[in-house]
């Protein structure tokens, strides 16, 4: 395995990042992967790209995407203003899972939400994901805080 590099997604990335999303046992129920993508992921891509404030990361293998995550910044009042980073939509190719990609990944997202000044990196793992809880204990994460979401 050559250098895993990252790299900011580029428009030509939504297919896989769709497939990387869809392979998973949740997101195949999600997403939305065979045939023509729907015109929603292109739309969706596009605000990410747009916005100061969000950064869609892919993990690239000699010139394949095997991994992305999105680091959204949050502005707040509480813990003395400070901006916070939420991880949010990582995945890692089945090819290159348990090969420290995504280890890399988040690695390398941590030092670029301390190189912005955010105070806190924080994510949200479903309760049906015990692997990913390891994992991101591993990295120092602790599950101080209750989840909650709202389906609208």
């Amino acid at each position: 395995m050559a250098a895993i590099t990252f790299r900011t997604a580029i428009h030509d990335d939504v297919p896989v990042i769709v497939g990387l999303l869809a392979d998973d046992i949740l997101g195949g129920t999600r997403e939305v992967a065979d045939g023509p993508l729907p015109d929603v992921y292109a739309r969706a891509f596009d605000e990410i790209d747009r916005d100061p404030r969000n950064e869609l990361i892919v993990a690239v293998d000699d010139k394949t995407v095997v991994g992305v995550l999105q680091l959204t910044y949050i502005p707040g009042l509480t813990h003395q203003g400070s901006e916070r980073a939420q991880i949010e939509g990582v995945r890692v190719a089945a090819s290159h899972r348990s090969r420290g990609v995504g280890r890399e990944l988040f690695e390398w997202a941590i030092e670029r939400a301390r190189e912005r000044g955010c105070g806190i990196v924080q994510l949200t793992t479903d309760k049906r994901r015990p692997d990913a809880h390891r994992f991101y204990e591993s990295l120092g994460f602790v599950a101080s805080h209750e989840g909650m979401k709202l389906r609208l």
